[in-house]
Order: structure tokens, then C-alpha cells, then sequence
């Protein structure tokens, strides 16, 4: 392989550093016991990505998709450098949740308009196995979460956030 070969996916590597936005957050949150001020954080995720694990409950009340907040309630906040494990309650009971940076979808902290909308994850290996013609599975983009719970609500398209989309960016 030569230099000529290497090709930057500078899409990937946008996405790759705005999950570490939301980890050093989550870092943040965790050194200060709290979340940090009026802040609150809205956080989409994958359901069913690698490495998610939440009940059966969870995953057959939001079977694709699923919004966390995380602004008084939760408990044992872990954060490490590939995922996030944090404790909420659902009907008065706790889960613990487990969320691979990889799973997210959006980041939305609503008390200063602050959104980030993630691409599903795909490495640059990933991308290389797709052209050679090996099958990926697909996310379904469109799933939307149903219902709300204490802990759970959907993010407002109406808020007044700028989402930030790579796609203006990307090579046609």
C-alpha cells in the first residue's frame, strides 16, 4: 500500500471526535457528582447496536431507538473511553444501562441549543468490507422512540438547537 492508496474519510473521523464531545461531557458530569449547572442531556441511541445492553423490557418497549435523560435522576454514572454505563429508574425500578458510544444517534443539551446528530457507526474497515461486497446490516434511520417514560422522552424538532449534519461534507 502507498500513500497514493490512502484516501482520508474525513466524515468518520468528524464523527468519531464529536462521540468523544459527548464522552469528555459524560466525563465531566462524573468528576462533578452532577450534572454540571441547568444542563441536562437528551441522549439517542441505537437499541440494538453492538454492544448495547439494556432489559428486555427496555428493548421491547423501544425495540429500534431509545432517549435517556440524564438531568436529576440516574445513578452510578461509569464513563469509559468506548461506552457509558449509567443506572436510571423506569416505573419506579432501576436498570442499568449500557451504551457504547458507537450506538448513539443524537446529543442534545437544551438548556444552551446544543445538538449533535450522529451517522450509525462504520469504520473505515467496515467501509472497505462493504465494497468488496460483503453485507453490512443496516440501522433503520427512520424508528422513532414510542411512548414516554420518567426517564425517557423524545427530543423536540422543535427546539431551536443547531444540528450539526455532515452530510453537506461528504464526498458524492
Amino acid at each position: 500500500m502507498t500513500t497514493n492508496d490512502v484516501e482520508l474519510d474525513y466524515a468518520y473521523l468528524t464523527q468519531q471526535a464529536l462521540r468523544r464531545v459527548v464522552r469528555d461531557v459524560l466525563s465531566i458530569t462524573l468528576e462533578l457528582g452532577d450534572v454540571p449547572g441547568d444542563h441536562h442531556f437528551y441522549i439517542e441511541f441505537l437499541t440494538r447496536a453492538p454492544g448495547v445492553n439494556v432489559s428486555d423490557g427496555l428493548l421491547g418497549a423501544y425495540p429500534e431507538r431509545m432517549t435517556i435523560v440524564l438531568q436529576h435522576k440516574f445513578e452510578n454514572l461509569q464513563v469509559y473511553d468506548d461506552h457509558f454505563e449509567v443506572t436510571l429508574h423506569f416505573k419506579g425500578e432501576p436498570d442499568r444501562l449500557v451504551i457504547p458510544y458507537e450506538a448513539l444517534t443524537n446529543f442534545v443539551d437544551p438548556s444552551c441549543d446544543y445538538a449533535l446528530r450522529f451517522e450509525p457507526a462504520q469504520s473505515p474497515v467496515d467501509e472497505a468490507s462493504e465494497e468488496a461486497g460483503e453485507a453490512m446490516p443496516a440501522a433503520d434511520a427512520s424508528a422513532k422512540t414510542e411512548g414516554e417514560d420518567t426517564q425517557t422522552e423524545e427530543a423536540s424538532s422543535d427546539a431551536s438547537a443547531d444540528v450539526v449534519s455532515l452530510d453537506a461534507f461528504r464526498k458524492k
